[in-house]
């Protein structure tokens, strides 16, 4: 029964995906980086699985992105502005982030909000940040242990699906590594370090942008 079961929903996620590309619009946001003569061949080449992804995501409300820009694109543009290794911790970052305490967050920050659908607004390059008693330095320090800095900044949900990340790569990767997997251990193996490394940049920026701004008390 749990077989029958399991075959249905990959069958029901494969169907949405068959129906997505077909339906897919032409043009997508990260096409245009494709297309830039002012972006390498090597990042283009890691900006194209983005594109394609997007064919789908954009199709389907169940791939829906609650930022803005949305995850997709802010990989893509933080690959074309920061390089392929900085550019895809950054990335990693965001899609830790990305989870069911992202609005939690945003309120607490009273964060900026897209006029058209709502999303919570976040750029790769910050435009506002807010300055906390938190020190980015030490939260970086911290994440050597991974979750130490995003529990130091504030943020212990992002730690605790962090932490899930981090568990299945370095699980695949040592499942991979044991077996002589020639493709999936590299790949296993650079996912874990891409969030490793996440973790460290992403306790760093907690603390430099993501800090509630203390309110002042009115004098009475």
């Amino acid at each position: 029964m749990l077989k029958i079961n399991r075959l249905a929903s990959m069958k029901k996620i494969i169907l949405i995906i068959f129906i997505s590309t077909i339906s897919a619009q032409v043009k997508y946001p990260a096409d245009s980086l494709l297309e830039s003569d002012n972006i390498s061949y090597m990042k283009k080449i890691f900006i194209y699985p983005i594109t394609r992804w997007q064919r789908i995501s954009y199709n389907s409300n169940i791939f829906n992105c609650q930022f803005y820009p949305s995850c997709s694109n802010f990989c893509a543009i933080s690959l074309k502005d920061n390089g392929l290794i900085m550019g895809a911790i950054i990335g990693a970052d965001r899609i830790i982030r990305c989870n069911p305490s992202a609005l939690y967050y945003h309120q607490k920050l009273d964060g900026v909000y897209n006029d058209t659908d709502g999303r919570l607004i976040d750029f790769v390059e910050p435009k506002l940040y807010q300055k906390g008693v938190k020190s980015p330095a030490l939260a970086a320090i911290l994440s050597i242990v991974p979750g130490l800095g995003r529990i130091y900044t504030g943020r212990i949900y992002d730690c605790f699906y962090s932490m899930i990340n981090l568990a299945i790569t370095w699980k695949g990767s040592s499942i991979a590594l044991k077996t002589n997997q020639k493709i999936l251990a590299p790949i296993f193996t650079t996912a874990f370090a891409t969030l490793y490394m996440a973790e460290i940049y992403g306790s760093w920026r907690a603390a430099k942008y993501y800090q509630p701004l203390k309110k002042n008390k009115s004098n009475n």
